[in-house]
């Protein structure tokens, strides 16, 4: 079996530059539709790509598996793990947590969570998603789900002072058909979707994308559905001993993109953020103890 630190996902992106041309379609066909493409029998998954059953062998090969069935064994837990709620998760951690303490524990998931993503993020990708929010002259929307909004939130906040020209998705599916109402071409939405993928941030981001906007989308190492529509995707390994995953990679990726946008925006976020302390200086809102 292959590294439980990998999903099949990172391994392919790994190693698109070393397959063939046939290889690579193949390998672009599977993560169009990852993970339930390599689920069914090795001819119908060569059929779907149009590629030669041989040429699925020599590239399940290349990932680090002895053949097909070692490949689709390690994509059923992939889809297993994605799917855990919270109770199953943690009693599938209890039973072999070591004796350590779980403030070190906890820290060294996150880290090697950090590590793991940030060796497989695409800096040109990330660097255009930046310049995607920092464009003012295209609205800007974000939005998250029943966990992440709190991601979304923290994001707006940000923006709010950095840039003007946008809006907060709130997460509730009685009042978000309202905000696209006001989308058009080229706007950008920005959103939040881990594991337990909701379906109406799937359906948030289509209507999104069949008004013309562009989709950065912030999620995890399974990806969620939204990737197959987002111009941008940015994933986050997520996995520590909980019964809940980590934000802190995803909040990492988010603040290093605050920053960026920040600095893109300098001159115009610098007057916004001395009006704003004049504002908080008239309404008295922060103590000041000069």
């Amino acid at each position: 079996m292959a590294d439980q630190n990998q999903t099949i996902s990172d391994r392919i992106q790994e190693r698109l530059d070393d397959l063939t041309r046939a290889e690579r379609q193949l390998a672009l066909s599977i993560l169009e539709n990852y993970p339930a493409s390599g689920l069914g029998p090795l001819t119908a998954l060569a059929k779907g790509a149009n590629v030669s059953v041989p040429t699925v062998a020599r590239m399940v090969q290349k990932l680090g598996y002895k053949g097909y069935p070692d490949f689709q064994a390690d994509l059923r837990d992939e889809l297993g793990a994605a799917a855990k709620g919270p109770i199953a998760k943690h009693e599938t951690w209890a039973g072999a947590a070591p004796s350590e303490h779980i403030l070190n524990r906890f820290t060294d998931a996150v880290i090697d969570n950090i590590r793991n993503t940030l060796s497989h993020i695409d800096p040109v990708a990330f660097d255009e998603a930046c310049a995607l929010v920092a464009d003012q002259d295209r609205h800007l929307y974000i939005a998250g789900g029943r966990i992440t909004h709190t991601l979304a939130e923290y994001l707006f906040m940000h923006m709010q002072v950095i840039r003007p020209n946008l809006t907060h998705v709130q997460s509730t599916s009685n009042t978000w058909p309202h905000y696209l109402l006001n989308a058009s071409e080229g706007d950008v939405f920005v959103i939040f979707d881990v594991r337990r993928y909701e379906n109406n941030t799937l359906k948030l981001a289509e209507m999104a994308r069949a008004r013309g906007a562009r989709i950065v989308l912030f999620t995890d190492q399974w990806r969620s559905p939204v990737h197959r529509i987002a111009d941008i995707c940015l994933t986050s390994r997520i996995i520590v001993p909980s019964a809940w995953d980590s934000a802190a990679t995803t909040m990492l990726l988010m603040e290093s993109m605050i920053s960026a946008v920040q600095t893109l925006n300098w001159d115009s976020t610098r007057d916004r953020m001395q009006e704003l302390e004049d504002i908080f200086d008239k309404t008295k809102l922060f103590r000041k103890f000069t």
